[in-house]
């Protein structure tokens, strides 16, 4: 059927209804939204028309004949498919859907698009955040400067951008956080599994703390970032960030990092940033909770319980398991979510289970990390290897009653994968995640690939986090073992590196000493 051919009614079926007789017969569709437009006194009982005809056409075209989105997109741009139109009456798109609305004369802007997601055509009338989120991109502004010119957080400039994402106003470059070409895919297809909208700086800002845990990876002394130095490494994570286009999440850890002098100033720079923010700590005063909910709740507060309240106290301090338990019932009070992970050795780990039973109803998300015989932690002994399997399958047995446990440990996957059971994302949420989607930094500006064992893989002070994520180190530690690249499952693996490092091995080359894959 030609354009001419194509009935009046299709194009524009709300017009349609309204029209006089004497216009429902047009050669050209396109023709309507001009005829009215040029021809007011056809249309008297409904002087709207000509804007409404102009949507309905917009929104026809846009669901049959749409403009092609490219195919690869480098930077924020504006949807192929958006037309914003001005119109002399307001309330028209939800006239469309309700014809009992009665538009009002007033000038006015509407958006139409076609989203590029649902692929569904859109009618709004636009708010200031979307023309401010269009004109930031047609006319590339800058967010910082933005945001000193309004007087908002870089954060708040930032989520205007996002939310017009998120409506499909805007079109978004994929994330750059992603895996190399060459890295082992195994038997892996979920293009997600490679590709991390999130980076993670696991930010240690202090090495004080008010425990001394027997198992503790570094009690070195350190100097304390100062409240300028943490500024200028948020700002530098801002641009890491925001150049590969991903979302940041600033986890602030030590040491207890409430115990920092700058910690609320600091906390609130990251939150001014637009970066979700967790917090890896000890219990504290609900007086200090306020405080950190005054200015943005964290994603989770992690707190560590190490077994049963003996086992518990003689690692972490007489009376810490109550302490805990009391703080956790504190947390979710204020909705704060929950968090506790425990350090598996060979003392604790037939107290696991019972654990986890105990904080059933006390806590949103329970996980264990197996020790790394690095620090203080190498005075103690590992869970042992054989049976290790056996620990997993009871775990995740009781994990089917238990929503509160998480199969965190990345060897969890081998097991699903021996069950012919659904993969999940292992330690990270790519396997090992180590300087990949995350990297620890410590207090004098040392940033490791992982925290739990020595992987240092430059200098915050002496070069920007984007050198040192390109750097030669922080690709030998997202590679791997030599060892797992033939594995089948290899992208929601890859061992742990802190505990083949405690074990003697080398982590480039060695898998897990606690693999049990044939």
């Amino acid at each position: 059927m030609s354009e001419s051919e194509i009935p009046l009614s299709t194009v524009y079926p709300v017009c349609h209804r309204l029209l006089p007789v004497a216009l429902t017969g047009l050669p050209d569709p396109d023709d309507l939204p001009r005829i009215l437009t040029h021809h007011p006194e056809q249309i008297t009982r409904h002087p709207f028309l000509a804007n409404l005809a102009q949507i309905e056409l917009i929104c026809f075209q846009l669901h049959h004949q749409p403009p092609k989105l490219p195919d690869t997109i480098d930077a924020y741009m504006i949807n192929p498919a958006l037309e914003l139109i001005e119109t002399q009456w307001n309330r028209l798109p939800e006239f469309l859907g309700d014809q009992t609305i009665e538009p009002e004369p007033e000038a006015g802007m509407i958006l139409i698009f076609r989203h590029p997601h649902d692929q569904s055509v859109q009618v709004l009338t636009p708010d200031n955040h979307d023309l401010l989120a269009l004109k930031m991109i047609s006319e590339n502004l800058d967010s910082r400067a933005l945001a000193m010119e309004s007087e908002a957080s870089l954060g708040q400039i930032d989520d205007i951008i996002y939310r017009a994402i998120q409506r499909g106003l805007l079109l978004a470059p994929p994330s750059a956080i992603r895996r190399d070409q060459d890295f082992p895919r195994g038997t892996i297809t979920d293009p997600q599994r490679f590709s991390a909208p999130t980076f993670t700086l696991q930010w240690h800002i202090t090495q004080t703390c008010d425990l001394h845990c027997r198992h503790c990876y570094d009690r070195s002394k350190r100097t304390e970032v100062s409240l300028d130095q943490g500024l200028r490494i948020l700002d530098d994570l801002y641009d890491f960030c925001r150049a590969r286009h991903v979302f940041t999440q600033v986890s602030f850890t030590g040491g207890n990092p409430l115990l920092h002098p700058n910690f609320k100033a600091l906390y609130q720079a990251a939150a001014d940033r637009g970066f979700m923010t967790a917090i890896l700590g000890n219990p504290m005063p609900k007086e200090r909770m306020e405080e950190i909910l005054t200015i943005q709740k964290p994603v989770f507060y992690q707190v560590s319980l190490e077994g049963l309240e003996e086992h518990n106290d003689y690692m972490r301090g007489t009376g810490h398991f109550q302490r805990t338990i009391t703080f956790l019932k504190l947390l979710k009070e204020m909705g704060i979510y929950s968090m506790v992970m425990l350090t598996l050795t060979r003392a604790n780990q037939d107290e696991v289970l019972q654990l986890a039973e105990t904080l059933r109803d006390q806590v949103d998300l329970f996980t264990f990390n197996r020790l790394a015989m690095v620090g203080e932690g190498a005075a103690l002994a590992s869970a042992p290897t054989d049976g290790f399997a056996d620990f997993l399958v009871q775990y995740q047995e009781m994990a089917k009653t238990s929503p509160h446990l998480s199969l965190k440990d990345n060897l969890f996957n081998l097991l699903r994968q021996q069950q012919n059971q659904e993969l999940g994302g292992g330690c990270a949420g790519y396997g090992c995640g180590a300087a990949f989607n995350f990297v620890s930094l410590l207090p004098d500006g040392e940033i490791h690939a992982c925290r739990k064992f020595p992987s240092p893989i430059g200098n915050i002070f002496k070069e920007s986090l984007s050198a040192i994520y390109d750097g030669h180190m922080a690709r030998q530690y997202r590679n791997g073992p030599e060892e797992c690249r033939d594995c089948e499952i290899r992208p929601v693996c890859g061992s742990c590196l802190a505990v083949s490092h405690g074990f003697g091995l080398d982590v480039f080359k060695h898998r897990d000493p606690y693999c049990f894959k044939e």
